[in-house]
Formats: C-alpha cells, structure tokens, sequence
C-alpha cells in the first residue's frame, strides 16, 4: 500500500538558487523544493528553496545539524510526506519527469526505482513477516513473476552478503542489528533501482558493524551504477563515502560542493563550526573550542537575512538585512555567506557595523 503523498504544487517562483555543477543529464533534479509542515499554533518551514542535481552514480551527502531538514528532503523526493500535515511547492524531476504531476498510480510505477533505507529498519519492517518476504514484498506490488521474485530476492540477498537459507522461515527480530539493516538494503536493491535515499543508515550501529554497512553500499553502488543521496550528521561517514557534499543548516544548504573541497577548506562558517566539532582520535590532541556556541533559532521564526547569523562570530550588519544567494567560491564549490573562507576583505564592517561591502550582493 502506497504511503500517503503530497503532490507537489509547481515552481515557488524565479529561477531558484545556484546549482552546484549542474548537469543536463543528472538523473535527479530538485529545484526550490520547499516544504511547510502546518501545525495548530503555526506552520514551520522545514526546508525552504533547496535546490541540487544528483547523477547516475554519484553520492551525494547531505549533512548538518538535527531539524535541519535532511530527512525531510528525502521523504519528499519519494512523496512518503504525511498527506494533510505538509505542503510541497518546487520541482523535483527523476529522469526528466516531474514527479509532482504523476498521480498516485503513476507514483508508484516509478518508486520501483527510487527507493529508501530507513535508519531503524526494524520499524520499517512487518514483524510479522518473514524475510525473505519482506524482501521480495515490492516485486509483489510491482506484479513480477514467481520465478523472477526468488531470482532477484537471492541476487539482492547475496549482494550484501546474505542468502536464501540464512534468512529461511526467520522473521527480523531474530536477527542483529547490523544484519536487519542489510535486508533493509536488500529489499531496496531487489526492485533494481537507480537511486537509493540512505536515512542515517548506520546511525544506529556499532563502529565495526557502520563500516560493514557502508562497505556494502560502496561496493553495491559501483556493482550497479547507482545513485545515492546519503543523509548523515556523522561528517567522517559522509566524507568517506560521499562524492559530493550539501551542508544545510534550518532547512536551507549553505555549502555545496565536491568533498574534498568542502573538507580540506570550507567556505562557510557554519561548516567549519561542524569540522571543528568532530574529535581527534588522539588523546593528547586537545579540542579547539567551537566559533559557535548558542542554540540554533526556533524553525518556526527564523532570523531574517542570514539564518546563521545569530550564531555567526563574522556576523555583520548586511548579515541582518540580506539573504546572501549560493556563490562561487575559488575552490569550485558553492557558499551562501557574505564573508566566505573567514578572510580579511577591504571594507569589510564588523559586527554591528552599518557598512556594506561591494561584494555583498
């Protein structure tokens, strides 16, 4: 039974932000996707003008703080948003067809090749079933033969290093978490799909269970050229299997680009404020203290101009009153911050300083 949907409502207007290296041929375009969750003391923006291209192949990390809209962008690219809670304005395009415009019929023919790994597989699965139906449940849907479900469950089933007998008569709690979160990647692969949305998919797991997990994954996009859009907060995991990385903070991305680059030099505060949180694995090595220290805002009110810039140390006026748009930066990947890269510019106000600057626009 399909989940229930929000279709999308077309374009929020204008051309929308930057893209990082768009590509006329990406398999996955989102252009201004927004999204508003309606509650009864007022709406919050959850994810507000995101826009990125995804290609056949590449995975994309998207990383930052919890609430910040990550699985959010997921669940609407699938349409697995609650119907009557949300509303979707913006364009999201699988192999140059609008998924908004498809009803719920049509929805479906096209999941079989955009599926999602959930981060706790175990509420994702029927614990009444069994696995290996559990497995082979969409080929069900999708009306495919007996002989082709047992052909494709056990080639998904030994993909991640799993098979028939292992999983025979068994239902999921028997098994660890680490092997639930493999058939939770089998059932996604038996449908074949293109793209796989990964939800924090080894949040959950011990350190030597997460590298197995991700181990598969690596080996499983190069076995079938997949597509996937890794949804993390753990920046070492994203940097390891990502190709790309988008950084969001309170429902908007700030930094965008190809992962070394946003590793090795990141242009927005926000970024280095994550970098600078991830402790060393030496313990003579003593931690930097963080540029931030104050609570992210409430998402039902968010600060005007830049979101950031509440919690920013390079705040300055123009912080307040413009919203600075996705740029180029020198190291090739995209940053919406008027003073990128924390470095000296000439007039350059300080915080509460009326100035402008001549780059700021």
């Amino acid at each position: 039974m399909d989940a229930p949907t929000t279709p999308l409502r077309g374009p929020a207007g204008g051309s929308g932000p930057a893209v990082d290296d768009a590509r006329d041929a990406a398999l996955l375009k989102v252009r201004d996707l927004t999204v508003t969750f309606r509650r009864r003391k007022g709406s919050v923006q959850a994810v507000s003008g995101v826009s990125f291209d995804v290609a056949r192949g590449e995975t994309l990390g998207l990383v930052g703080e919890s609430g910040c809209g990550k699985t959010t962008i997921g669940r609407a690219i699938l349409r697995l948003l609650p119907q009557g809670t949300s509303a979707t304005s913006g364009s999201i395009e699988y192999g140059g067809q609008d998924l908004g415009s498809l009803s719920s019929g049509g929805m479906r023919v096209v999941r079989r090749h955009l599926q999602m790994i959930f981060q706790d597989p175990l509420s994702s699965f029927n614990p009444r079933r069994k696995v290996w139906d559990i497995v082979a449940e969409g080929l069900v849907i999708q009306g495919v033969d007996k002989q082709e479900i047992a052909r494709r469950v056990d080639a998904a089933l030994a993909d991640v290093g799993m098979s028939a007998s292992m999983v025979e008569g068994r239902r999921p709690h028997q098994f660890s978490g680490g092997q639930c979160q493999r058939i939770a990647i089998a059932r996604a692969l038996a449908l074949g799909p293109d793209l796989i949305v990964c939800d924090e998919p080894v949040a959950s797991l011990d350190v030597s269970v997460q590298a197995h997990v991700i181990n598969v994954l690596q080996e499983i996009r190069e076995k079938r050229n997949l597509a996937l859009i890794f949804i993390s907060h753990d920046l070492a995991v994203v940097r390891n299997v990502s190709d790309r990385v988008a950084v969001m903070y309170m429902g908007k991305i700030v930094e965008i680009g190809e992962a070394d680059h946003v590793y090795a030099r990141p242009a927005h505060p926000y970024t280095r404020m994550l970098l600078e949180a991830v402790p060393m694995p030496d313990a003579s090595v003593k931690l930097k203290p963080t540029s931030v220290d104050r609570e992210m805002p409430s998402q039902s009110n968010p600060p005007s101009g830049c979101r950031f810039r509440t919690r920013c140390p390079l705040a300055a006026r123009i912080c307040t009153d413009v919203e600075p748009p996705l740029r180029r930066m020198p190291q090739g990947q995209l940053a919406a911050c008027h003073f990128p890269y924390d470095e000296p510019a000439p007039g350059r106000p300080g915080p509460g300083d009326p100035g402008i600057p001549g780059d700021a626009s």
